[in-house]
């Protein structure tokens, strides 16, 4: 019983009554519009085709003013105060769904005039026959039926009324409520296109943070330890210093064009094109890295500069973030560096010493990760670990163990 009169109490009913109001007097000036054309019509016929002509063209203009793509918005925004329904925001509208806010907008107009003529109608009725006239009788007329009602049968009436009206305020609100986020709300097909685009904007966002990881993460490192450098050497070798810090300003260079061209895109701006590092790129990075007094030895086979594209710049970005830890996380033993080119395939390693401690080998943060994850996207292998025994390579004889990074991207040669 209770859960029966519940709607009849909510809040939520009565607002929902006001947003079917509102939407009834919204399309009065087309109401008027509609009577326009068929004014003639009327003259002739005034309860017969004419009216049905009015209302037919009505309909059609209430339906015409649904396709509005700001009309939905203010529909969706409406509901979601007044109706007090989770209606998402609406997106781009797939051709074939365009029906559907004009569908809803055309109900919400029906039972907006349902709720003012139908609840004017009862409320008067019980208002009424409930008031101080109690002591006469009253004459009613309903589908040809007509009689007089006095005493207790006037009040069973008027109550009976008003509990009509209330009934009709809770199921054109529930209906609404209902309608809405099936009609306002994305389709199948534009969940979909949701989805889609959702998913290109962190595929996007994920390339960003890879490219800012590689290449902000590497500069910051090898400027850090430049800048220590040149402190240290300052006031014995100032030549050397200044290379150093030559070598900074190169460094973050750039890395300010990289930065530059991420912030663009961040914020949807023109931006210039995006810094494409290649293989071709390599020598400048290992200079980069000798003046900030790494030792690095390069075994090289084969012929960079024939990987193009793609590949060439994973593969940068790939020899940059493995590095990148070297220098991070070396014990001071010289690093290793492989590129080989074959005929079907790009083989790349860094190998360096790492200091070894209680918890076993240093993680890397999201780089590997990063790194794993664009191998797998070109269709590589993948591999990151100890290599070789330990003590091999340490600090000051110390005893530290390898670690490499090593990585094989297929290459597919156009003829």
């Amino acid at each position: 019983m209770i859960k029966g009169i519940r709607p009849l109490l909510s809040g939520s009913t009565y607002t929902g009554v006001l947003f079917a109001v509102l939407g009834a007097l919204a399309a009065l000036p087309l109401a008027l519009v509609a009577l326009v054309p068929v004014a003639a019509m009327t003259r002739a016929d005034p309860y017969g085709w004419a009216a049905a002509a009015a209302l037919a063209l009505w309909a059609v203009l209430i339906g015409v003013a649904g396709l509005a793509g700001a009309t939905r918005r203010a529909l969706v925004g409406a509901a979601r105060r007044l109706l007090r329904v989770a209606v998402p925001d609406p997106g781009r509208t797939a051709p074939g769904e365009r029906w559907r806010t004009p569908a809803f907008l055309v109900l919400h107009v029906a039972l907006g005039w349902v709720v003012l003529i139908g609840g004017s109608v009862l409320l008067t009725m019980g208002l009424v026959l409930s008031s101080g006239y109690s002591d006469g009788a009253a004459r009613v007329s309903l589908l040809g039926w007509s009689g007089d009602l006095t005493g207790g049968w006037r009040s069973a009436v008027a109550v009976c009324c008003l509990l009509l009206a209330l009934a009709l305020f809770a199921a054109v609100s529930g209906g609404l409520r209902w309608l809405a986020p099936r009609l306002l709300g994305p389709s199948p097909a534009e969940r979909l296109a949701l989805a889609a685009e959702r998913e290109r904007a962190l595929a996007e966002r994920n390339r960003l943070a890879h490219e800012l990881h590689d290449s902000i993460g590497h500069t910051l490192t090898a400027a850090t330890i430049q800048a220590a450098v040149a402190g240290e050497v300052l006031a014995d070798d100032p030549v050397a210093a200044r290379a150093a810090m030559r070598s900074i300003e190169e460094s973050t260079r750039a890395a300010l064009e990289d930065l530059d061209y991420v912030l663009g895109v961040l914020r949807a701006e023109e931006s210039g094109t995006a810094p494409a590092r290649t293989l071709a790129d390599l020598p400048e990075l290992l200079d980069r890295l000798r003046h900030a007094g790494a030792v690095v030895e390069t075994e090289t086979t084969g012929d960079p500069a024939a990987v193009h594209g793609t590949l060439s710049r994973a593969a940068y970005r790939i020899l940059q973030e493995g590095l990148t830890n070297a220098l991070r996380h070396g014990a001071g033993g010289p690093i290793g560096l492989r590129v080989a080119v074959t005929a079907d395939g790009l083989e790349l390693s860094v190998v360096n010493g790492v200091k070894a401690g209680p918890s076993g080998f240093p993680t890397s943060g999201h780089g590997l990760t990063g790194l794993a994850e664009r191998v797998r996207l070109l269709h590589g292998e993948f591999e990151a670990g100890p290599y070789g025994p330990p003590g091999a390579v340490g600090a000051a004889g110390g005893g530290g163990q390898r670690w490499r990074l090593a990585v094989r991207l297929p290459i597919r040669w156009s003829v």
